[in-house]
């Protein structure tokens, strides 16, 4: 097969060495990606550092007019971005797969372009006048995880670019494909250099968190990842937008009718495999409902069909890489023995199993505040169900993690609920679901999930300095 190229200064760029990036429903190669090397990313930095000297003095609507070019590129290539995503990221084609998460990049895409951060007027008198500018930082550097390749690419470029930013992408070494496709199709309609791609091996990331000539880093990962990346950005000063690692916990009243909000359940948690940094990982459910919410958990779940992702019946396809199925596998090892194990559990074993990184969805029930796998971020298709008796208990015990990305409550009385949503420590809090974001909306975490926020204007100001004018 052929391989793919680095996108440098709006051109396709080898390099000496590539790697195999493997398809992880079939552990078969679904590309070849380029190694890219220290000198790729100075070229990278240097083109982009280039661009940005005209880019930031392009008018705001000719930078929204870009932007709605690119979501018509991207729509015009949805399935075919879609098809690469299905066989790099494993997820399947429909449902909450490769085709929405390609629709949902055309849609925030669209809805940032018709953003904008108009100069704001704080005083006009007979002292002076005083007027505030959000002026572009330079080049971003966006680092993006392999668990939304296409869509957390757009989240991080549409707004860089829009506010005048230029930027340089590195996009995990397990799902960099079509992050490359889509940074070459943008290359269609930006200008050279306005938006430049590398891929690699972990030793690019440090390389640009590190780097004089990137005056900002975005990043979308692990806590300790992000840690390491503020280490590292805090020689130069950089601007940081970092969203961490989440353990979303879910509170469930005990008005609710079980039958009711089952599905809505599974797919706060299951959504993507449960490889979503707001899924819901923890589920803390009333005495008086428990059981009834455990079996009907667990009736929908039975119906969910897992598979290889490009099989158009699949909803759920595997865990996307070998080191996640540890985790996750290690995970519920550990569980099993302290909770009911309801639904799935058991682990694939490496002798004998079928191809593919699958792990069963599974459901274990009976478990508390101090197991690991109600306390550590499973990332994978299991959710912990603990049993509450006292709504105050319960919400210490959302709250006793050192994540705060998000957290629900479930209930028919929504003012109850509104006044026990208010008491979660979290960036966002759903009622009667878990996970929907919405372009219009900020997002970001507290505590250990993260620092800024992301999308609406106050994600578009993330990419911006503050400049006051005194007159």
């Amino acid at each position: 097969m052929d391989p793919f190229r680095l996108i440098i200064d709006g051109k396709k760029v080898p390099t000496k060495q590539c790697f195999e990036v493997l398809n992880p429903a079939t552990e078969k190669p679904a590309g070849l990606a380029p190694l890219a090397e220290a000198e790729h990313l100075e070229d990278a930095v240097r083109v982009a550092k280039a661009a940005f000297k005209s880019w930031r003095n392009e008018s705001e609507r000719k930078r929204q007019t870009a932007c709605l070019r690119i979501a018509e590129i991207i729509e015009a290539h949805a399935e075919e971005l879609a098809q690469l995503l299905t066989a790099e990221q494993g997820k399947p084609l429909n449902g909450m797969g490769s085709r929405w998460e390609v629709g949902g990049a055309v849609a925030w895409t669209r809805y940032t372009a018709s953003l904008s951060l108009p100069m704001k007027l704080l005083q006009d008198n007979n002292d002076g006048r005083v007027e505030i500018y959000r002026m572009p930082i330079g080049v971003v550097g966006s680092i993006t995880p392999w668990n939304f390749p296409v869509m957390i690419a757009i989240w991080h470029m549409i707004p860089a670019i829009l506010a005048g930013n230029t930027v340089v992408i590195k996009p995990s070494p397990y799902t960099p494909l079509a992050t490359l496709r889509l940074v070459e199709l943008m290359n269609q309609v930006l200008p050279r250099g306005v938006v430049n791609c590398v891929t690699g091996d972990d030793t690019i990331g440090p390389l640009m968190t590190g780097h004089k000539d990137i005056g900002k880093i975005v990043f979308t990962g692990s806590t300790g990842t992000g840690r390491r990346i503020m280490a590292s950005a805090a020689e130069t000063m950089k601007r940081l937008t970092l969203e961490l690692g989440g353990n979303d916990a879910g509170i469930v009243l005990p008005d609710v009718d079980p039958k009711q909000i089952a599905e809505r359940l599974f797919w706060g948690a299951f959504i993507n495999g449960g490889q979503t940094c707001a899924a819901l990982k923890r589920l803390y459910v009333h005495d008086d409902v428990y059981e009834d919410v455990c079996e009907e958990l667990v009736r929908f779940a039975r119906k969910v069909p897992v598979g290889i992702g490009s099989d158009e019946s699949v909803m759920i396809g595997p865990v996307q890489n070998a080191r996640q199925l540890e985790i996750v596998t290690d995970l519920v090892e550990d569980a099993r023995p302290k909770g009911r194990v309801l639904l799935g559990g058991d682990a694939p074993s490496r002798n004998g199993r079928k191809q593919g990184y699958f792990f069963p969805l599974t459901i274990i029930a009976d478990l508390k505040n101090g197991d690991r796998l109600v306390d550590e971020e499973q990332f994978g298709p299991v959710l912990p169900v603990i049993r509450y008796s006292d709504i105050d208990e319960a919400v210490d015990k959302a709250n006793d993690n050192p994540n705060g990305l998000g957290g629900s409550v479930w209930g028919r009385d929504i003012n109850a609920a509104r006044s026990i949503a208010a008491r979660l420590e979290c960036g966002s809090v759903w009622i009667n679901r878990h996970g929907a974001i919405q372009p219009n909306a900020p997002f970001g975490g507290v505590k250990q999930s993260g620092i800024g926020v992301e999308f609406g204007e106050e994600g578009l100001a993330e990419y911006t300095n503050l400049q006051v004018v005194f007159s």
